[in-house]
């Protein structure tokens, strides 16, 4: 099977090449090689490798800048997802796309599930609500599985940020009134490949997309705030030669460009069911990532 996965340099493209690899022919392209805002660039890379299946684990992350840069951040989390259905019809090949849990307004005091109507607060949500809907309106085969406050030991995100800031200050004041689900990149890679690994037994993996595929929520079980995920990692990480601690304050204190939901928790229950894949709770899957650290 030939698999294009594309945005390989992520913290999430990068475990995705370590467990897609095992299960067919892989070309991993990073965002040097395929620029996601030119529409036939895109296009051309998909049909000179003809995949079976296309994996798209690039987008525009960068939430606070998103506001002031909206017609970038539309071409990558919208526009190139389209384009990736588009031409994944044209092939009969699947597509895998990663969303995120920005696309609910935060609301609600409960897991939301795939059904709850979206409403997103800020241009980032706004823009991956959109490659969702692309992506239900034209691919006939597809997975579309959103995420949950993603960290992993590459890349840009929460858990290296709290590790530098640890190195250089004598307090870290953190949001705690923001409540979402820390979700190891490198598991989510895995629950990736093993619903890659299922189509293999059942016959194709377009086929078994476009019978089981759909829209599906996958995150760490249990919940915490920013600051409770903070105080995790300075309390477990090792190696760390200062802890310092970790100060609780409101979101009000620590103003972004961007709003933020201030209850994201997304309810993985259905895709437990429907593929068996369920990730642990998020101090587990912490610790876990954190021993990675040790030499």
């Amino acid at each position: 099977m030939n698999i294009l996965l594309i945005g390989k340099n992520g913290q999430l493209g990068w475990e995705l090449a370590r467990a897609l690899s095992p299960l067919g022919r892989l070309t991993a392209l990073s965002r040097a090689e395929l620029d996601l805002t030119d529409a036939e660039a895109i296009r051309q890379a998909v049909r000179h490798v003809g995949p079976a299946l296309i994996v798209n684990a690039a987008a525009y992350t960068a939430v606070d800048r998103a506001q002031q840069e909206r017609e970038t951040v539309f071409a990558v989390n919208a526009a190139a997802p389209r384009i990736l259905a588009e031409e994944a019809k044209r092939l009969g090949a699947a597509l895998i796309h990663y969303s995120t849990d920005y696309v609910f307004d935060g609301g609600k005091n409960a897991p939301y599930q795939e059904i709850d109507a979206p409403r997103p607060l800020n241009v980032y949500g706004e823009s991956k609500l959109e490659g969702e809907r692309a992506i239900e309106a034209l691919a006939p085969s597809y997975l579309i599985l959103r995420l949950s406050w993603v960290y992993g030991l590459r890349g840009g995100n929460f858990l290296r940020t709290i590790l530098l800031l640890a190195k250089e200050r004598d307090e870290l004041r953190v949001v705690d009134d923001q409540i979402g689900a820390p979700t190891w990149s490198r598991l989510i890679a895995e629950a990736s490949a093993a619903i890659v690994a299922q189509a293999h037994a059942h016959g194709g993996i377009a086929e078994f997309l476009a019978d089981k595929g759909g829209l599906y929520h996958l995150a760490s079980a249990g919940q915490t705030s920013w600051c409770g995920f903070a105080q995790a990692i300075i309390a477990h990480a090792p190696l760390l030669a200062r802890r310092p601690p970790v100060v609780p304050i409101p979101s009000r204190e620590y103003p972004l460009p961007a709003p933020r939901p201030a209850y994201s928790v997304l309810d993985s229950s259905r895709a437990a069911r429907v593929f068996g894949v369920a990730l642990p709770d998020w101090r587990l899957s912490l610790l876990s990532c954190l021993a990675d650290m040790m030499p």
